[in-house]
């Protein structure tokens, strides 16, 4: 087809034939009315049609422009001489077929290969869509911004099997720029009606708004082609780099360079943001530190046929109750209406983001996805994974009725909402705030061949500072891109606010702006001036002391008007796998470095260390200081709930809280991996009783075992690892030296050797403190201005809990209500850490739920953990939780040199130089020879292969 006049559109009873290899329908409307030639159409005028049709003024005009110009030039194929000639002559539009823009069946189908339209496919539109009151007093079928979203996603769904990653991009091109350009109404009202989509596929069409537009001349076009020309010219500079030519520069050359590179550099940052900032951080200096300002790559998740919450003695209402309960932490930095309002920090060219509290969003930090309510049908619960239980109790009413949960937006397990919160040192009422739960980083989630598998007290797989990074993002954007905020101002006011109110509503963004910059800057800071990078946690572990102690240490104190406590902070090197918490609370001590007896202060100190509000001002009245947010109430009742009643008064004995996950063999009945081999278990209760013993004890749940060992059950030691106390029995864990055990030292000495500076009018002393109120002895006495981290926090969380008390009227005349709240524990060091660091060695039920394994979260699976430590991978990929139930754990083969998947995180044990990284050895815990002094971490004779799957396969059953 040879190029057509534009001059004027064509009668509607002469309308230009249009080519069935242009498949674009709003391309067809343009030229079937004449605006622009069939052939060949150099860019500035298509863009400059484009953007007279949608009717735009300012910079959304010219946005509009640099979009359609973007999009012309890619339009014919993505090789540097199709993008050369494509700019120096324009959009072929007869040959845009089975281009790079094509999408073969994954779009909307309505039109087809022939050039014909599809009836059916415009009906299946409509349902997507719903009705809205036209001009003329009636209604009609339309499609909102959201309505034609849930539409793209379908058809992406439709295509599986014979998709492209890129269709669902070039979507975003497609419906909602014909819904920019042809919608009507305004912002979240504005819709695409189907009679005009009808009339624009079947007569190529267009309303007469839209005609209108198209008769204006083009105000921009004479700036584009000089747009075009500059491009051209810089494009040609940019080849002959690339392909080696030789090319002689001049100044001008040099300046006509400029718009070529900020084209690409906008098509970077809107279509390939992860590509982008993994290019920035392999530059040197300050250029890789523009990565910072692009959002965080998250991998994609795999589909979910099937999901189920596995039998732990937990009623549904339990869970759900679990899952939102507030600790009363504001984690986020900005009210929880505002954070539901908030937009992923993602830049597009032709649509909006999604928000940020976004369920898909959310699970890609690894956050498992959740019901807004159980009071539902069972299908809706199914769905979510929720199903009857075969041996839960009855839920515990009092725990709703006095401290309900809401989870009204369908946020993921561990977000909660606190409401009716006040600033600590005022009393003064705040907006409701956000925060995290103890569910947060304790409820397990792996994946199988489409199934999730969810379970309570687990690891978490979630990841933090990527978050923490996206959250930070979405704050600057909406503070930088006017159009963002305004989205952002209607959804928090409504479209009806004043001026004062959004004026307002950007100064309380700001500030949070400002916080979150603050704490950024704190951190390089540190890192400038210890010259130690953070050792990155990644997916399924968090630096929880270093990150307790910079909040409460360094952060609190700063937000109470206090400077100069930045030494405080301490770079994070010391990251760890979150712990199972299923049995934690019959233990003696908790934390991997078994550091805190008192499960109350390990609760609180939990709390305030994911934010909770906290006041130490010297500005306010006294009794104000250490007032918190912090729920005690709940936390005693999150604790009472794991903890259930005395193990020891059970028939059988067993403990009847939150009890660890069962292998789940028979959801997958029909898979040979699953089922549980009857003659390798026997085989590795043996090795069990010869060589685990010693330090985890007998198995909690295995009567077999106890027949079979009866000088080793679990239950059959209470004179030697149990101990009764006011609240009942207690177990005294096993405790190993880190020397001795070999494993990565870092987290054990965190709170063994970090030390932080107070503020005199604190008046902390945990000698005199811990002395006092629990009898604590043996304490050393300390400085402020060098003070035990672990000292210093066991006397912080102490006094805010006794401050919150002091509040309620708990005096010491309530010594009954004070005592059940405090428990009988002591909030009294380790003695055993004085002299030596060391971990604690818990009971493994549940342990085949755990990976990664040891402390720091360094071994993907137990097939690895029972290897010689020296023959232990030294690096696997976390993100996803594709589980493997063979290994039991995340699969690495011997050897395999690991490319991780997009978004994924790489954990090493070593540099690229060889060196170790602080706090990922994986080394330690080595079954390889026989134990004894000078033989740091072997802690058992080398396994066959096949003892190895025996021990293996027993584990499973625990």
């Amino acid at each position: 087809m040879s190029d057509l006049p534009a001059a004027s559109p064509a009668s509607n009873d002469s309308q230009i034939p249009v080519s069935p290899n242009n498949p674009c329908p709003f391309l067809r409307g343009l030229v079937a009315g004449g605006y622009v030639g069939g052939h060949v159409v150099p860019l500035p005028k298509l863009a400059g049609k484009i953007e007279s049709a949608s009717g735009t003024t300012g910079l959304k005009e010219k946005f509009v422009g640099i979009q359609a110009y973007m999009v012309a030039l890619i339009a014919n194929g993505l090789s540097p001489w199709r993008l050369l000639r494509s700019w120096w002559s324009g959009a072929v539009l007869d040959e845009l077929r089975n281009g790079p823009l094509d999408k073969h069946g994954a779009g909307s189908r309505i039109l087809e290969v022939d050039g014909q339209v599809d009836e059916s496919e415009i009906a299946r539109l409509a349902e997507f869509g719903s009705d809205y009151a036209d001009s003329n007093g009636g209604t009609e079928r339309g499609l909102n911004s959201k309505q034609i979203t849930t539409y793209m996603c379908a058809n992406f769904a439709r295509a599986k099997g014979h998709r492209r990653l890129i269709d669902r991009l070039l979507m975003n091109g497609e419906w909602p720029v014909l819904l920019n350009v042809m919608g009507k109404g305004e912002g979240n009202d504005r819709y695409l009606s189907v009679d005009e989509v009808r009339t624009l596929f079947v007569e190529r069409k267009f309303p007469a708004r839209i005609v209108a537009r198209l008769a204006q001349p083009l105000p921009v076009q004479d700036r584009l082609a000089a747009l075009a020309e500059s491009v051209a010219a810089g494009l040609a500079v940019v080849l002959s780099l690339l392909l080696g030519l030789p090319y002689r520069w001049s100044l001008t050359q040099l300046v006509r360079l400029i718009p070529a590179l900020a084209l690409l550099l906008v098509l970077a940052v809107t279509q390939f943001p992860d590509q982008l900032r993994w290019l920035l951080t392999k530059l040197p200096g300050q250029a890789a530190q523009l990565a910072q300002f692009l959002p965080p790559p998250l991998p994609d998740m795999p589909p979910v046929k099937t999901a189920r919450w596995l039998d732990q003695n937990w009623s549904t209402d339990d869970r759900h109750w679990f899952h939102h309960a507030s600790q009363g932490t504001k984690t986020f930095p900005v009210p929880y209406t505002w954070f539901l309002a908030l937009e992923q920090p993602r830049l597009y060219l032709f649509s909006h983001p999604g928000l940020l509290s976004d369920t898909d969003y959310l699970e890609r930090f690894g956050f498992i996805p959740d019901a807004k309510t159980v009071q539902t049908d069972k299908a809706t619960l199914l769905n979510h994974g929720y199903a009857e239980s075969g041996d839960a109790p009855a839920s515990t009413p009092s725990l709703y009725s006095k401290w309900p949960v809401q989870n009204t937006d369908g946020l993921p397990v561990g977000f909660a909402r606190l409401a009716g919160a006040s600033y600590p040192a005022t009393g003064v009422a705040q907006p409701d705030v956000i925060g995290l739960t103890c569910a947060a980083c304790h409820t397990g989630s792996i994946h199988y061949k489409g199934t999730s598998i969810r379970y309570d007290g687990g690891p978490a797989m979630v990841n933090l500072l990527k978050l923490e990074q996206a959250t930070g993002l979405s704050i600057a954007y909406t503070l930088f891109f006017s159009t963002r905020f305004n989205r952002f101002a209607t959804r928090v006011l409504g479209a009806n606010a004043t001026a004062a109110q959004r004026a307002e509503l950007r100064k309380g963004l700001s500030d949070a702006g400002a916080f979150v910059k603050m704490q950024a800057t704190s951190l390089a800071n540190l890192d400038d001036r210890v010259h130690q990078q953070d050792t990155e946690e990644g997916y399924g572990r968090l630096d929880a002391l270093n990150r307790i102690g910079n909040q409460v240490f360094a952060t609190d104190p700063g937000l109470s008007g206090v400077a100069g406590f930045e030494d405080n902070l301490h770079v994070r090197d010391a990251p760890v796998s979150f712990p199972p918490i299923w049995t934690v609370s019959w233990l003696q001590w908790a934390q991997y470095d078994g550091s805190i007896q008192q499960p109350l202060i390990r609760k609180a100190g939990e709390a305030l260390g994911v934010s909770a509000l906290l006041n130490l001002s010297p500005d306010y009245a006294p009794e104000t200081l250490f007032r918190s947010s912090v729920d005690v109430e709940n936390l005693v009742a999150i604790e009472n709930l794991l903890k259930g009643p005395n193990p020891f008064e059970q028939t059988p004995k067993g403990f009847a809280g939150l009890r660890s996950p069962k292998w789940p063999e028979q959801m997958f009945a029909d898979d040979p991996a699953w089922k549980i081999n009857i003659a390798r278990v026997e085989n590795g209760r043996k090795i069990y009783a010869e060589i685990c013993v010693e330090c985890h004890l007998g198995p909690v749940n295995d009567p077999v075992f106890d027949q079979n060992y009866p000088d080793k059950s679990f239950w059959s030691s209470q004179e030697t690892h149990w101990k009764q106390d006011e609240d009942g029995p207690v177990l005294e864990e096993v405790q190993k030296g880190v020397g001795g055990m070999g494993t990565d030292p870092a987290q054990a000495h965190v709170l063994m050797l970090r030390t932080v500076k107070l503020p005199g009018f604190l008046d902390l002393d945990p000698a005199r403190d811990l002395s006092k109120n629990w009898g604590c002895t043996g304490i050393p006495a300390s400085s402020t201005a060098e003070m035990p981290f672990a000292l210093a926090l066991m006397d912080v969380v102490d006094r805010t809990i006794r401050t919150w008390m002091n509040d309620k009227k708990l005096t010491d005349q309530q010594r009954q209500e004070r005592q059940a709240l405090w428990g009988s524990r002591k909030n009294c060091p380790n003695p055993g850490n004085a002299q030596e660091a060391h971990y604690r060695v818990r009971p493994l039920n549940g342990v085949w739920a755990t990976a990664p394994y040891l402390h720091n979260g360094s071994v993907p699976s137990l097939y690895w953990m029972l290897k010689p430590a020296a023959e232990r991978p030294k690096q696997f990929c976390m993100g996803t939780r594709d589980f493997d139930p063979q290994q039991v754990g995340f699969r690495v083969e011997a050897g395999e040199k690991q490319v991780c998947r997009h978004g994924e995180t790489l954990f090493s044990a070593v540099n690229k130089d060889g060196s170790p990284i602080p706090g990922n050895s994986n080394l330690g815990h080595s079954l390889e020879g026989t134990p004894g002094p000078g033989k740091p971490g072997i802690i058992g004779r080398l396994l066959s292969e096949d003892e190895r799957y025996d021990l293996i396969e027993y584990l499973k059953t625990l």
